[in-house]
């Protein structure tokens, strides 16, 4: 499980560099301002799944998941902390079902 480093959008423009998604996930900074940039270069869509920490009542929350299509991208956020800051490390747990050809960018807005 690879540790993304967040990149900062800034008035001087970002050519963002984008990472292999690992087979066994990733983890990124959460925040209010931070966003996932997934491309998909494969032939099938790939689910992005969000480790979800939060409980509301006790009841623990369904960990948000987002369909990449084929040849696709998407853009996911904002990663708040309240919903998805694991507590052990901060970051949030990054799950793909296939991370063949997948590549990733830890944004900040």
């Amino acid at each position: 499980m690879a540790i993304l480093a967040t990149q900062t959008v800034a008035l001087a423009g970002l050519n963002p560099t984008y990472a292999a998604a690992a087979g066994g996930g990733d983890k990124c900074e959460v925040g209010d301002r931070n966003f996932l940039h997934i491309k998909n270069g494969s032939a099938s869509s790939v689910t992005v799944t969000l480790t979800a920490t939060a409980s509301v009542r006790g009841q623990a929350v369904t960990s948000p998941t987002v369909a990449v299509p084929a040849s696709g991208e998407r853009l996911i956020g904002p990663l708040a902390a309240d919903l998805l800051q694991n507590s052990a490390d901060g970051l949030c747990a990054i799950g793909y079902s296939s991370a063949t050809t997948v590549t990733v960018a830890s944004l900040r807005i």
